[in-house]
C-alpha cells in the first residue's frame, strides 16, 4: 500500500509499505494492505512504519527513529488519517 506522511511544513513521507501503526484517540491500531476504508482522528504518540526500504529527504530524515532496517517510528502531536484504495493519507502535527 502507498503511505504519504504530510505535515505543515512538508511531506515527510512518501512511499510503499507493508503497515503502518497510528495512536488512535481510542487506542492504538494498525492498518495493513487492502485494508477497508477508514477515515479517523489521531492523537499524540508516536506512528510506526513497516516497509522493505525507506527513502527519506534530508530535511525530514531527523524527525524518524530507526528501530530495524525495515521499521521507523515517527512522533506525532495530533493528525488524521485516511485510507482509500490502498493508500494512506496521514495529516499530522
Amino acid at each position: 500500500m502507498t503511505l504519504e506522511i504530510v505535515s505543515p511544513e512538508a511531506t515527510l513521507f512518501k512511499g510503499e509499505v507493508t503497515s503502518i501503526t497510528l495512536p488512535g484517540v481510542d487506542g492504538s491500531f494498525q492498518i495493513l494492505n487492502h485494508h477497508a476504508p477508514i477515515v479517523s482522528i489521531l492523537k499524540e504518540g508516536e506512528v510506526k512504519i513497516v516497509a522493505n526500504s525507506f527513502n527519506f529527504g534530508s530535511t525530514v530524515a531527523h524527525r524518524f527513529a530507526k528501530v530495524d532496517n525495515n521499521t521507523y517510528l515517527l512522533p506525532i502531536n495530533s493528525g488524521t488519517i485516511e485510507m482509500k484504495d490502498n493508500k494512506v493519507i496521514v495529516l499530522a502535527d
